[in-house]
């Protein structure tokens, strides 16, 4: 995506304007006016490049211009990245030139977060390349002013003035296929929602969307909803409109008003006012069924004037709407009807493929059915890739023909480029620049691969796509890309990261990842190692700007072609073996373009022993990953040269004893998590702009060679989830104010007590308050007699869970946490009796009558667990009390001497009680009956 990196350059090129930089220019003859060449040029051709990226799907030396472009901006890139990059760390070094001078002046030991030995550079003065950066300014400068010439040629539009050339959507009809395959649960589903009626119902008309990625045959099911015979006499009128792009409401008013009356002279109008007032008198008290099939992009204001008139329609008018964006289902406010189409078996899709290759299923020899077998998983349940393939076939007689097909890259198949990619094409235009940059680096990783949305935004900003304008935080972009995405049924199989609140993960299509392979070419190259040379794409390797290698071992000779690919902004290893990566990292430090270094262990074998000290010479880097390599125990001095690195990754990094983040004033995100002999990180107290943080270990020891709480003081721009794991007895006298309280981004924390001394535990609770705004908080085996005060103050609280806290006796007043929605209590052995205090009820509101109280206001889950001693829990009877009036799921577990549930759970709207290893509960509930157990839709009881 050529815009996104000009607009890093343009970036780039303001940032030399700085004094601080700008006093490095005037060292060197003319490369100051090279610069403002440069940015002339380059907003020259920022202006037409929306036009030029549309143009390329059509136009293949349009497609060639701007990989010309991209490759120069590539290098350029490169170079003012390094020239800004030595500068500022010259600056640095000159300032620890000035405090050393006052370090021997004042005779005072004071400690120095840049040494200039971690540059590596000995006299920067002497090895500053000024010259040498100058001349290839000037060299890249040349190669730009071609390009700049050559676009003359093209005629482009600036800032898309033209109409861009994109493939047309098909316009469909309300008629349906001959033969359909599949769907049946859907579409008895919607036909349900569309027929059934209360006499409490009144939305007119009600809205059920159907939502799916393209091709994922959204407009067949509504096509079969639309004749179904019961739909068919239970509506008025039956209307069908194929919206598409854009969303006009003149077209589609005309369209409706066709549909219900052919002979209106109303329907010629272009006056939305006439249109609407015709609709209005049409339809009213009918009931109607309207199809809106295919809408994409309207505005609040367009469907507020189209949907006035329906809703003078009858009782039990409803309007299908099929879409592939969920932004278009909030604007109509339908997420409570929304239907996620999702793939169709692989058995209907045998018999759609055979089908469509005009064969007879029942037929087909052993030898044909085994590789149509193999060609329909490659669709993974579209039902667009399963036709068009089949209908590939349709005259393919010969085995050869058939295993040809299945041998081939699905994405290289013309029919599929033509029938299959053609919605996606229309979904992927229908993207920002920005966000479709961050959608093609995707491919990086092979098919089935895993997406951690927290980690990917991170590889989206060690690659500078996140770049804005505004003074938006750029985990927040990410966060609004990745969501858009989302929405637009890119990602699939979304579901929450265990243990990292707020973080989730999903998976791409493999007709998406097929899709985006077509897309970007030769820029992204994936190497599995378990396939056969011969099936391994041949590409360019200096076009090659990311790579991953999958399964490589020690046999693959990674040293003959790796120091091949020099222009690589992406180095990825997965499922490689113990001794495929170590020996080949002096070729990787060689490749000095590097922004993202992802060196991962693999199945519990720790690929990498040790660190060379040469990483310091990748100078750009920006993202490193060495997680799960169990072998390293120290890192390299040199990493302190990595002036740009933002995001460091070292999970589960089990030997690893020590982390030196001094030097490293860019880091922005630190995972240490499963580092069980790493007690110091030093220098993070330094890091005050430091967003994410996984855990943070206070060892036993004390003096300098561990943590202390005291480290975390400032690092108030801390995001995501923390664990405070306390190994020893922190000294809080002096350090116990605004430890945490300060952290209004931190979303989740847990703090886990160890070796700490019984009598400290509500000492150090004490002044670890967090922000009120806290979202998620995990307490895990707390020694103090009572809770802190501050947990009931917690307003913004979802999730709290309470575990072997063995000598509390008495519940905290958790029923005044105003957000809580899940809780769960674990080992929590001093707990024989729960009253009115875990309700947050004073003694006051038992007794009034007066005072109106809710209690859990918003509290879905609740459990207990392991509470051998407790034996009673009591509600309190008051009308003008309410008690967990959100209540669905309760679940008790190893309650053994538990006597029986409170009268008020009988109120709640609970939908499953699960009760298991709890004699006495289980005895006398298992035989529910009466009306207060009919209530409740699930009733699990188990020994």
């Amino acid at each position: 995506m050529a815009g996104i990196l000009v607009d890093v350059l343009l970036e780039r090129l303001a940032t030399l304007a700085l004094d601080k930089v700008e006093r490095e220019l005037k060292l060197v003859r003319g490369v100051k006016q090279e610069i403002k060449n440069l940015t002339k040029k380059l907003k020259a051709i920022r202006a037409v490049l929306e036009d030029a990226e549309q143009r390329q799907v059509m136009e293949a030396s349009v497609k060639d211009w701007l990989n010309e472009l991209n490759d120069v901006s590539d290098d350029m890139d490169d170079v003012l990245d390094e020239w800004i990059t030595r500068v500022l760390m010259h600056q640095l070094e000159n300032q620890e030139k000035q405090g050393a001078n006052a370090l021997a002046t004042t005779k005072k030991k004071v400690c120095f977060p840049f040494p200039s030995s971690c540059f590596r550079f000995g006299q920067v003065n002497q090895l500053f390349r000024r010259h040498e950066i100058a001349a290839k300014i000037k060299e890249l400068n040349e190669s730009l002013d071609l390009i700049d010439q050559n676009k003359q040629s093209f005629g482009f539009h600036q800032n898309t003035t033209r109409v861009p050339e994109l493939p047309q959507r098909q316009k469909t009809t309300s008629l349906p296929n001959i033969k359909t395959f599949g769907r049946d649960k859907e579409k008895n589903l919607i036909v349900s929602k569309l027929i059934s009626e209360s006499s409490q119902e009144k939305e007119v008309p009600l809205i059920i969307p159907i939502v799916g990625m393209g091709g994922m045959g959204k407009t067949t099911l509504a096509q079969l909803v639309y004749n179904d015979e019961n739909v068919k006499s239970h509506f008025d009128k039956r209307i069908w409109v194929c919206v598409s792009d854009p969303f006009e409401e003149i077209k589609i008013a005309q369209a409706i008003i066709e549909e219900i009356d052919k002979d209106n002279s109303s329907k010629s109008s272009n006056v939305l006012q006439t249109l609407t007032q015709c609709i209005d008198k049409l339809i009213e008290g009918k009931k109607f069924l309207l199809v809106l099939d295919d809408v994409w992009s309207p505005n609040s204001d367009q469907w507020e004037e189209l949907i006035k008139p329906l809703r003078n329609g009858g009782i039990g008018s409803r309007i299908l709407v099929t879409t592939r964006k969920e932004e278009v289902v909030t604007l109509m406010k339908a997420t409570t009807q929304l239907i996620h189409l999702k793939e169709l078996g692989e058995a209907f899709c045998l018999s759609l493929f055979y089908y469509s290759a005009d064969m007879d299923e029942s037929s087909v020899s052993t030898e044909f059915k085994n590789i149509g077998s193999e060609i329909v998983k490659r669709c993974n349940g579209l039902p667009l890739a399963a036709k068009t393939l089949g209908s590939l076939m349709r005259n393919k007689k010969k085995i050869h023909e058939w295993q040809a097909v299945l041998k081939s890259k699905t994405w290289e198949l013309k029919e599929i480029q033509q029938d299959v990619f053609r919605p996606l094409l229309l979904s992927y235009h229908d993207l920002s620049p920005a966000t479709k940059r961050c959608l093609l680096y995707c491919v990086t990783f092979p098919k089935d691969y895993v997406y951690n949305r927290n980690c990917l935004i991170e590889l989206w900003m060690s690659q500078d796509y996140l770049n804005v304008k505004e003074s938006k935080e750029k985990i927040v972009v990410g966060q609004n890309y990745f969501d858009d995405l989302v929405m637009r049924s890119f990602f699939q199989d979304i579901e929450d990261v265990q243990f990292e609140y707020g973080n989730i993960k999903c998976k791409i299509h493999d007709i998406v990842h097929d899709f985006l392979q077509y897309l970007t070419e030769n820029e992204c190259l994936i190497l599995d190692f378990e396939l056969d040379a011969s099936k391994r794409r041949d590409v360019s390797k200096d076009k090659v700007h990311h790579l991953t290698l999958v399964h490589a071992t020690e046999g693959d000779s990674l040293q003959t072609f790796l120091p091949n690919y020099k222009k690589l902004r992406t180095l990825i290893a997965i499922q490689s073996s113990e001794y495929s990566i170590g020996p080949i990292f002096e070729l990787i430090v060689q490749l000095k373009c590097l922004r993202t270094l992802d060196l991962r262990g693999w199945r519990g074998k720790g690929c990498l022993k040790e660190i060379p000290e040469t990483i310091g010479g990748l100078i750009h880097l920006r993202y490193l990953d060495l997680s799960e390599n169990l072998g390293l125990e120290e890192l390299p001095s040199a990493l302190g040269s990595l002036y740009n690195l933002q995001t460091l990754r070292l999970v589960r990094c089990v030997n690893l004893k020590k982390v030196d983040v001094r030097r490293l004033i860019n880091l922005r995100h630190l995972y240490v998590e499963g580092c069980w002999e790493l007690k110091l990180i030093e220098g993070i107290e330094k890091l005050t702009d430091l967003q994410r943080l996984d855990q943070f270990v206070v060892p036993i020891i004390g003096g300098d060679e561990g943590n202390k709480l005291e480290h975390l003081k400032d690092l108030n721009q801390l995001q995501g989830s923390l664990a405070i794991r306390i190994l020893g007895n922190p000294n809080m006298a002096e350090n116990a104010a605004a430890i945490m309280v300060n952290k209004a981004h931190l979303l989740e924390l847990r703090l886990e007590f160890y070796s700490v001394d019984e009598g400290k535990h509500g000492e150090i609770m004490n002044g670890l308050e967090p922000h009120p705004d806290l979202e998620s908080l995990y307490i895990w085996f707390y020694k103090g007699g009572a809770f802190s005060h501050w947990l009931s103050y917690l307003h913004s609280l979802r999730m709290l869970i309470l575990e072997t806290c063995t000598e509390c006796g008495v519940l905290p007043p958790l029923g005044k946490l105003a957000s809580l929605e899940s809780l769960h209590i674990v080992q929590l052995h001093g707990v024989s009796k729960v009253g009115v205090e875990f309700l947050g009820i004073d003694d006051g509101q038992t007794s009034s009558s007066s005072s109106i109280f809710i209690s859990f206001p918003k509290l879905k889950q609740l459990g207990f667990y392991n509470m051998g001693p407790w034996e009673e829990w009591v509600g309190v009877e008051n009308n003008n009390i309410t008690i967990m009036p959100c209540l669905s799921q309760l679940t008790i577990g190893y309650c053994y001497k538990l006597k029986a549930l409170p009268d008020f759970l009988w109120e709640t709207p609970l939908q499953k009680l699960h009760i298991f290893r709890s004699p006495i509960l289980q005895d006398l509930y298992r035989q529910g009956i009466g009306e207060k157990w009919a209530k409740i839709p699930t009733i699990v009881i188990e020994d």
